[in-house]
C-alpha cells in the first residue's frame, strides 16, 4: 500500500513539474519590450571604432627610447631601431612603476613616460 501511494505522490509531482503555471493575460513582458528596444537604439547611436596606431614608426620609438634614457633606463643611443635593449629598459621602467612588466607598449605606459598614447587619424575625415 505504501508502495502505491508513493508511486501516486511522485506522479502528480512531476506532472505538477511538466505543465507551468499559465500566465495571466494582463501581464506584459515589460523587461523584453525594454531591451528590444535599448539594442535598437544602441544600433542607431553606435561609438565610432577607436583609432590607434597597430605599430609605431622609427620616429615613435625614438621618442620613447629618449624617454627611457632620460630615465636612465635605457642604456645605448636612441635611433629608433627597437630590439631587446629596449625592451629590457621598458620592463625595468614598468616595474618600477608597479605597471605590468611585460614590455609592451601600453598607454599607461607612454603616459608614465611623459609622452602619452598616440593615435592614427588617417580614420577622422578633414571636414565635418
Amino acid at each position: 500500500m505504501k508502495w502505491v501511494i508513493a508511486v501516486m505522490l511522485l506522479g502528480a509531482a512531476s506532472a505538477s513539474m511538466a505543465d507551468p503555471p499559465a500566465k495571466s493575460k494582463t501581464s506584459h513582458p515589460t523587461s523584453l519590450r525594454t531591451d528590444r528596444h535599448k539594442k535598437s537604439r544602441r544600433a542607431i547611436h553606435a561609438a565610432p571604432a577607436p583609432s590607434y596606431q597597430l605599430q609605431p614608426d622609427p620616429e615613435r620609438y625614438q621618442e620613447i627610447q629618449k624617454a627611457l634614457l632620460d630615465r636612465g633606463y635605457f642604456k645605448g643611443e636612441a635611433n629608433g631601431t627597437w630590439g631587446y635593449d629596449s625592451i629590457d629598459a621598458l620592463k625595468h621602467f614598468q616595474a618600477d612603476q608597479k605597471l605590468l612588466d611585460d614590455g609592451k607598449l601600453s598607454a599607461l605606459t607612454l603616459i608614465g613616460l611623459g609622452l602619452g598614447p598616440k593615435h592614427d587619424s588617417s580614420g577622422l575625415s578633414a571636414s565635418k
